[in-house]
């Protein structure tokens, strides 16, 4: 038996003794004498009588092994012309006057504290220093709307508000100061506090008697010791996106959370101290969260923190950029960052300006990764491409390419294998088992995976655990093939029924994709009267492309014939300039959906950039 297959069956079989062994990787106040806690189903808790500090184990642990010089975060700003390094030992002051700085307004193990702010250092000291304290930070997309911020600042009620005067954008200024007015006036609730971090690029006036000044106030703190918290205590809330009318706050407690990541860097991945990684995705998501902060600083690593995009700052080399000048191991973004350089730069002319001979792996998540973009960037890059799936919810991968542990040969298309802890099945809409239907995790979820909503038990379990009694209901659908590997073929509402077919449009996507002239695509199903629905597809092309679309329509509903069957027969093919899109990267499908259906959806809160939506409505709805 492999070394994988060995540790996936005793995940299942004896998880106390699994977990138990990974959790000597953290260093805890009171080490745990339970490992699981299953005495009230379907909550779950792990380590319940333990007691750590998440940020003792980011942090101080490796100053006082001796590693306090070494760099901790290496931020990279090619949008405002400037890079910093904070090293171990430097982090360490700074988050413990910041947590000074929070006491003295009043937080305490348990309190909540809001930070919005941009891709600054800045913004891991406030989080560091909330788990310093034990107090529960929640972390808003810097940029997204008053009225979303209002609806997070109601539902976690924080002593505090962390804040910049801006955010930057490629091209143009985001002012952040105005947002958070706005949000405050909105919400029914008041923070005690509001700390503002000015940025030169566009400072902000303060609110005399509510805004305190970052720097003046740091300067001015005594540094705090690491407080003791349980295992079970949570250390961030999380909101999903789309839930302003009744947010949805995912819950990650310390303990369980830890061990997860720490046994992720290491085997998954293959990530270890003194090592730098860097993960291309912002912190106010859960693969920031995650990958930029938690995973790598646990492990003590260097961590790249890039206010960025991986085209327009300056062009399509800055991905390749980064990784040469950090000595990047280990990259890990969304498929739709490698689809948008492959569009500007099809042919990869930007990588020969760079040395990335230290550039050991590309991990892509956060959406479905069609075997163009992977073959293109494995064909290119000449190292490991892993594409490997997991949600907000589960806060590290549930399926993935063990590189740590046991390296798999990839298959286009697959996130490869569940890791350990969780027992992925298939299952239709009845419950029974499926070649191909909704994927579902067997309870209990492993460690580091949220145990409930914050202060929403009952829809916890409505929301995730009511459909399959005794499952947890990803929202994906997929298969998993006869040697174990699981595809993920995307949301179930993302299935369309054609004269009574199932079809999933992430098929017919990666049909579509396949054209040479495509950089991305999304179908959706629309209606027909006959059929019920069929599918329609929306294209942008790779620069440089010279096609007309009447020639692209033909040749890529010739693909769709070829792969999928004529079942799949494309209603019509649009070439469009841009996909809307959230700014983690994924498409709005529901949105479009919507549009092309004659309703009128709202913008949502976590678009990238509204004028795509705009551009789309004439074409979506013709």
């Amino acid at each position: 038996m492999g070394a994988y297959a060995d540790a996936y069956r005793t995940s299942l079989s004896d998880p106390e003794a699994f977990w138990s062994a990974a959790a000597r990787e953290i260093e805890w106040f009171r080490p745990p004498t339970t490992v699981l806690d299953d005495s009230a189903p379907p909550f779950y808790r792990w380590f319940p009588d333990g007691t750590l500090n998440t940020c003792f184990n980011a942090v101080d642990r490796h100053v006082r092994a001796g590693r306090g010089d070494q760099a901790a975060i290496d931020y990279d700003s090619p949008v405002t012309d400037s890079r910093r390094t904070l090293t171990y030992a430097e982090l360490q002051d700074q988050v413990a006057r910041f947590a000074g700085v929070l006491r003295h307004l009043g937080v305490d193990r348990g309190d909540r504290v809001v930070i919005y702010m941009p891709m600054v250092p800045e913004a891991v000291v406030a989080m560091l220093a909330c788990a310093r304290l034990g107090a529960v930070h929640s972390v808003v997309f810097g940029g997204f709307a008053p009225r979303e911020l209002a609806a997070r600042i109601d539902h976690a009620r924080p002593k505090v508000l962390v804040t910049a005067s801006c955010g930057i954008e490629v091209k143009r200024i985001v002012e952040y100061l105005p947002i958070v007015d706005q949000a405050l006036d909105l919400a029914a609730y008041r923070p005690g506090s509001v700390v503002l971090l000015q940025r030169p690029q566009s400072p902000a006036t303060p609110r005399a008697g509510r805004d305190l000044d970052w720097h003046a106030a740091l300067g001015e703190a005594e540094p705090v010791d690491c407080v003791p918290v349980a295992a079970t205590d949570p250390l961030y809330i999380l909101y999903t996106s789309g839930t302003t009318a009744r947010p949805k706050g995912v819950v990650r407690d310390n303990g369980g959370h830890a061990v997860a990541l720490r046994w992720s860097m290491r085997n998954v991945y293959d990530t270890h101290p003194g090592e730098t990684m860097w993960t291309a995705s912002d912190i106010g998501w859960v693969v920031g969260h995650s990958y930029i902060i938690y995973g790598p600083l646990l492990t003590g690593c260097t961590s790249v923190l890039y206010e960025g995009k991986p085209v327009g700052t300056p062009d399509a080399g800055a991905f390749w950029r980064v990784a040469a000048e950090h000595s990047v191991k280990t990259m890990f973004t969304a498929p739709t960052a490698f689809r948008a350089i492959r569009r500007d730069d099809p042919d990869g002319a930007h990588l020969d300006r760079y040395d990335l001979r230290k550039l050991r792996y590309l991990f892509l998540a956060g959406e479905r990764l069609d075997p163009e973009t992977y073959n293109w960037a494995r064909e290119r890059l000449r190292i490991p491409v892993i594409d490997h799936w997991w949600q907000t919810e589960t806060g590290w991968p549930v399926a993935a390419n063990p590189m740590g542990l046991e390296p798999h040969p990839p298959r286009p298309g697959s996130a490869t294998v569940p890791m350990p802890g969780y027992d992925v099945q298939v299952l239709d809409d009845a419950g029974r088992p499926a070649r191909e239907g909704q994927i579902v995790i067997k309870l209990p979820l492993p460690p580091g995976t949220l145990p409930t909503l914050w202060q929403d038990d009952d829809r916890y379990q409505a929301s995730y655990l009511s459909a399959h009694p005794g499952y947890y209901l990803t929202g994906d659908g997929g298969y998993v093939d006869d040697d174990g590997y699981l595809f993920v073929m995307g949301r179930t509402d993302d299935v369309i029924n054609v004269a009574g077919h199932r079809l999933s449009t992430g098929a017919i996507e990666q049909a579509v994709a396949g054209h040479p002239a495509v950089a991305e695509c999304a179908v959706i199903g629309v209606t027909d009267e006959l059929k019920g629905q069929v599918p329609r597809a929306l294209v942008v092309l790779k620069a440089g492309a010279s096609v007309d679309g009447e020639t692209l329509a033909d040749e890529v509903k010739a693909l769709v014939r070829e792969r999928i069957g004529g079942i799949a027969a494309l209603r019509r093919v649009d070439v469009v300039a841009a996909l809307p899109k959230t700014r983690s990267g994924k498409i709005l499908r529901k949105t479009m959906r919507g549009l092309a259906a004659g309703r009128d959806e709202p913008v949502p809160s976590t678009i990238e950039d509204p004028g795509v939506l705009d551009a789309l409505r004439p074409v979506l709805r013709d």
